[in-house]
């Protein structure tokens, strides 16, 4: 047999096999119709930790202030900001009953450790059900408290939300940075309704204090600069435990980096995380990358080359056009637009800048959180 041929083959069992995670796992979230629940009216703590973050909560704040929910308290931690952070979060403080400050200086043992934070503005929460944001987000809607709490039924301890990032006009970068985050939602939120839950992030995640302290918190991978969100969803999950709140309502919205190197180093510490996920969901991912990898890199061969175009063509169409279904209708469910038509630019390019990310976090290990 030819290596042509070989490599045919293998070009037909990668289309195949992503055609195959396209409409039999992506297809949950392409297709998901979110339904709103009936409102429970729990109280809840909403947390959200900042570093240096003074502008950002004058801005973003107030919309959590103003959440149309009967019971909620708001709790915010100052992690050793050298700007003015705490100043702020004490003039909110002095207009706003629900709110509890908590400030934390730098410790000698967890220097410049988010999660050391966190754990003790968790231990300072007053309520039961806790709902976590970041200083720059705001929530889509007023509702956001009600549209989230509201799935803490029956056994459920947590709740994955969707964090999307602002839309500018006319900005590559903009456009790469909600592909990317689309993307990812299309997996984590996939792979849940499959029971194979395997990572939340921070801008919109709730879970309970009896889960967080079942776990001994963030203390397996306390050491770990990051992962506050997605490690503790990947070690805490379940099919049974976990669910997913996708109304619009629920979505937050946060501030995009405005420059390709602010960006790259923030995916540098998202990236470094994934390696200590649970080895089935490390096994997928990686599965998922490679076949992408292969996918492009095999049909631009083989059109180069001309190589049994007549059946390579249709099967490169046949991807492309399972994809754009799939990847159409998420954008839709998640309230994301103007990705669809360049789907295949974006993917490639973000093939390249993961692949760059990888071999960059083998070189040298980034080291902070901000």
């Amino acid at each position: 047999m030819e290596i042509l041929d070989v490599i045919f083959y293998i070009f037909c069992i990668v289309v195949a096999i992503q055609v195959i995670f396209y409409f039999f796992i992506f297809s949950r979230l392409a297709f998901f119709k979110p339904q709103t629940k009936a409102y429970n009216n729990l109280p809840v703590s909403v947390i959200i930790c900042a570093k240096n973050e003074a502008e950002n909560l004058k801005t973003f704040l107030p919309s959590i202030i103003s959440q149309d929910y009967s019971t909620f308290e708001i709790v915010l931690i100052n992690d050793a900001s050298s700007d003015d952070t705490f100043e702020v979060m004490e003039q909110f403080a002095e207009t706003n009953k629900n709110i509890k400050l908590v400030n934390v200086e730098n410790y000698e043992t967890f220097w410049g450790n988010k999660k050391f934070a966190l754990t003790l503005g968790i231990k300072a929460a007053k309520y039961e059900h806790l709902l976590f944001t970041d200083a720059d987000c705001k929530p889509i809607s007023n509702h956001w408290i009600s549209e989230m709490a509201s799935h803490f039924v029956s056994n459920k301890s947590l709740v994955l939300g969707y964090g999307k990032y602002a839309y500018k006009e006319k900005s590559f970068l903009n456009k790469l940075i909600r592909f990317e985050t689309l993307i990812t939602a299309i997996n984590y939120f996939s792979f849940a309704k499959i029971g194979l839950p395997y990572m939340g992030v921070g801008r919109n995640l709730a879970y309970t204090k009896t889960e967080f302290f079942k776990a001994n918190g963030f203390i397996n991978h306390m050491k770990l600069k990051s992962g506050d969100d997605d490690l503790f969803v990947n070690q805490v999950a379940t099919k049974s435990n976990t669910s997913i709140c996708l109304t619009p309502n629920s979505f937050t919205q946060s501030v995009p980096k405005s420059t390709f190197k602010a960006w790259f180093r923030q995916k540098r510490r998202h990236v470094s995380t994934a390696k200590h996920y649970k080895k089935l969901h490390k096994a997928l991912l990686g599965f998922i990358y490679i076949t992408q990898i292969l996918f492009w890199a095999l049909s631009m061969l083989l059109l180069a080359l001309l190589f049994k175009w007549q059946i390579v063509v249709p099967l490169i169409l046949l991807r492309l056009i399972g994809q754009y279904i799939i990847f159409g209708n998420s954008a839709k469910t998640l309230n994301e637009k103007g990705l669809t038509a360049l789907t295949p630019i974006l993917e490639i390019f973000l093939i390249v800048v993961q692949l760059t990310i990888f071999i960059n976090n083998l070189i040298s290990k980034p080291n902070y959180w901000k």
